[in-house]
């Protein structure tokens, strides 16, 4: 899978997940604070993955920097 598959892939599914938390959230007033950083950790760690360094054959071919301090 090439670089852009997969950034491709992880927007995709980062959308998905942005979404369905929305379809849940618009019929409340209220939502916690909980649900608010489940929500941004799970997007958090689709975006972590995606940026991990692509290895193939044991070459790392692109690493992409994760920002520290989040």
């Amino acid at each position: 899978m090439t670089e852009i598959e997969t950034s491709e892939t992880v927007i995709a599914e980062a959308l998905a997940v942005i979404d369905q938390a929305l379809g849940t959230f618009q019929h409340r007033e209220l939502v916690s604070a909980d649900e608010v950083s489940d929500l941004l950790l799970d997007i958090r760690l689709l975006l972590v993955a995606a940026a991990a360094p692509l290895v193939t054959d044991d070459l790392i071919v692109d690493e992409i920097p994760v920002p520290t301090g989040v």
